[in-house]
């Protein structure tokens, strides 16, 4: 039995897929959450093998939540369920602990397939959203002039952590994270954390 639950702040599309999957042999539904506070709340005691995570949600949206939800129950898998396909929503997600990104668009069994992939160790995703990962990779490395620690800062970027959180595992203040950030951004031309995470690993420079 493949145990899923989901956040979904649309009640109707949250109905529809917890009818879906206890409507499968094989699958159950284990919780159904409007926002991620609440599935934080539930998951660190109730977690099922699979999480569908949306990302537009009110609140904690489901990029910020990935890290945070992954960091209760690491053995879970994250796949994100949601109409964004921009490619620095999508690098975020993956580089916060998601191991798949489908559209709501797809068809309910190939939803279901992707779950159970998921459980198997694949990276269920939506074929153009795969295509632009394979190209980010396949673009050539870029040098760029970020010293050790913006190179160090960005990479922590890219997991998904806060400045805080930068500042607490670098023992150095959030001033100063904050300073090195604005240089990063200058240096790789980008004007907020998503497109610079996008750029750090679209150019291979994490």
């Amino acid at each position: 039995m493949i145990h899923v639950s989901i956040v979904e702040d649309d009640n109707d599309i949250r109905e529809g897929l917890a009818l879906l999957i206890d409507g499968t042999p094989g699958f159950s539904c284990l919780g159904a959450y409007p926002d991620s506070e609440s599935a934080i709340a539930d998951i660190s005691v109730n977690a099922p093998d699979v999480l569908l995570l949306d990302i537009e949600l009110p609140g904690i949206s489901g990029v910020e939540a990935v890290p945070q939800l992954k960091a209760l129950q690491p053995e879970m898998d994250v796949i994100m369920l949601t109409v964004h396909e921009e490619p620095e929503l999508v690098f975020q997600a993956l580089c916060g602990g998601a191991c798949g990104y489908l559209v709501k668009t797809i068809a309910p069994r190939k939803l279901l397939r992707g779950i159970e992939d998921a459980v198997n160790g694949g990276a269920p995703m939506s074929s153009h959203i795969a295509r632009t990962v394979i190209h980010s990779f396949q673009r050539p490395s870029v040098k760029t002039h970020l010293t050790n620690r913006e190179s160090e800062i960005l990479a922590l970027l890219c997991k998904g952590q806060s400045y805080k959180m930068i500042a607490d595992q670098l023992c150095i203040s959030k001033g100063t994270v904050h300073c090195h950030i604005k240089n990063i951004y200058s240096k790789l031309q980008v004007n907020s954390n998503s497109q610079a995470v996008a750029k750090a690993i679209r150019e291979n420079l994490v």
